[in-house]
């Protein structure tokens, strides 16, 4: 069952509607009306060739009837009165039989000094047939013709001299009524065919089309969804693959309108947190200058990630706009930047966890200094959540953090122990919103952390491995060097 399509509002747009004539119906209406003519037209060709025969044939035989009688009476001519009768009956102008020797003359009045055109009715091929039949609808009414053939099982044959205009009058009242009767039977089948397409296929396109002109004015409405068939035919398949499109769109375009609300109550709470931040790095650059051997070590960790978060706050939009801001890639030691990440994520001892660096010294990525250490930071923060979380875990607790270079290549790997990650997040990878393998997250950590990774050119993916945990692999490839610039490091 379906519903109709509700009304639109005031404020809607106006919904175009084709007219009958100029829609599908009409286009389809007058094709039948063609097709059906055409057909008509090829039954018509040879039906008027087969007509015209069978005339001629009755003829034939009227005056074969005739010519068996007066055969049977040797050298008696028939009395005048008689042969104007069998010349009327037969509607010709002369009457010979022949055979192989001799021929005879059984009635005639009026003998043209020659004719026209002569037709054998013994042997009539088709193509000849239906030529002659359109000589005489075009060209005929006024020859003089001369038709013959066998007389019966005999060896004799029947000759008739005679006008063609009867024949001419008996064609045109033929294809008259072929043409009436054509068209009578096209506009009958095309009413039937136009009857069933028009409810089959074009009622049902129609409700599509009210049905995007009506969720197009308002795609939040949810009574503006099409309510589709149960059918199993493809105007019922379309009609559930629209009504799926338009749902998933209401739900696409409520989520954008949650991100929308979100994005403007974060640009809020971002103003005040900035200015908060500000605040934070003035008393830590005071605590810079306290001599106290503990505030000394931990005061520029502390200074770092104050800096750190006050240039987040600046770019807490970014994620999701039309263009992100390019990174400014340098050639930087990627252990010194990994450290950093441990020190920030400040693992509790008691947890048992191990933060384990497997990246040589003297290692270097050509990368964003603080787009790195934000894609990395993510994910190793991803990885110590999830092994705080486990708490059936009873095995060692380990993230591993190595990297290696191939040619130009740098590949990053993030590794843990931990439950490894759900089906559910597997399926929505580094999808905003909908990756978050724990609850209450968010899965922004690994969207922002692919486009970061994306804007260096690289790839970042998640490798399966025989064991419990998750591993992260990230590929840097190296910019591309200019000849004169690779020449000036040479020679250094």
């Amino acid at each position: 069952m379906t519903r109709p399509v509700p009304a639109t509002g005031s404020g809607d747009p106006p919904q175009q509607r084709v007219g009958v004539l100029r829609g599908l119906s009409g286009k389809l209406l007058l094709l039948t009306i063609v097709s059906v003519m055409l057909a008509e037209i090829l039954i018509f060709v040879p039906s008027v060739a087969n007509m015209r025969v069978r005339w001629l044939q009755d003829r034939l035989n009227t005056a074969a009837a005739a010519g068996v009688v007066v055969d049977g009476l040797e050298n008696i001519e028939l009395p005048r009165p008689l042969q104007d009768e069998t010349l009327m009956a037969t509607d010709t102008k002369a009457i010979v039989l022949r055979r192989k020797e001799e021929s005879r003359l059984i009635a005639a009045v009026d003998m043209p000094p020659e004719v026209d055109a002569k037709y054998d009715l013994s042997a009539v091929m088709p193509v000849e047939a239906i030529r002659d039949a359109f000589d005489t609808l075009l060209f005929g009414g006024n020859k003089i013709i001369r038709v013959y053939g066998p007389l019966g099982e005999s060896d004799a044959t029947i000759e008739l001299v005679m006008s063609d205009r009867n024949l001419y009058k008996a064609m045109l009242v033929y294809a008259r009524n072929v043409f009436f009767l054509s068209i009578g039977l096209s506009l009958f089948t095309a009413t039937l065919i136009f009857v069933a397409i028009n409810r089959i296929m074009i009622a049902p396109i129609r409700r599509m089309t009210a049905s995007m002109q009506s969720f197009s004015a308002d795609p939040s409405d949810p009574s503006r969804v099409l309510a589709a068939s149960s059918g199993r035919d493809e105007l019922s398949l379309a009609e559930q693959h629209l009504a799926a499109m338009q749902l998933h769109l209401q739900k696409t375009l409520k989520s954008q309108k949650n991100l929308a609300d979100l994005g403007l109550a974060v640009s809020k709470i971002n103003h005040d947190m900035r200015n908060i931040l500000s605040s934070a790095q003035l008393i830590s650059d005071r605590l810079s200058d306290v001599d106290d051997p503990i505030v000394k070590r931990f005061a520029p960790t502390l200074l770092r990630t104050i800096d750190r978060a006050v240039g987040y706050t600046t770019e807490v939009l970014s994620y999701g706009r039309t263009t992100e801001q390019e990174p400014h890639r340098r050639f930087l030691a990627l252990r010194p930047l990994v450290s950093d990440v441990a020190e920030i994520l400040a693992i509790d001892p008691a947890s048992g966890i191990d933060f384990r660096l497997q990246i040589p010294e003297d290692l270097q990525v050509d990368a964003d200094s603080e787009q790195l250490f934000r894609v990395v930071h993510n994910i190793c923060r991803n990885a110590v959540q999830a092994l705080m979380n486990d708490t059936e875990n009873e095995g060692p607790r380990i993230v591993t953090v190595s990297a290696v270079r191939t040619g130009s290549v740098v590949s990053i790997s993030v590794d843990d122990t931990g439950p490894g990650m759900p089906q559910k997040a597997r399926e929505n990878l580094f999808s905003a919103f909908r990756g978050s393998a724990r609850s209450g997250g968010t899965g922004l950590g690994l969207a922002i952390a692919r486009e970061l990774v994306v804007a260096h050119g690289g790839r970042i993916a998640l490798v399966e491995k025989p064991s419990p945990g998750t591993l992260f692999e990230i590929e840097l490839p190296d910019r591309a060097v200019p000849l004169d610039v690779f020449r000036s490091r040479a020679r250094r």
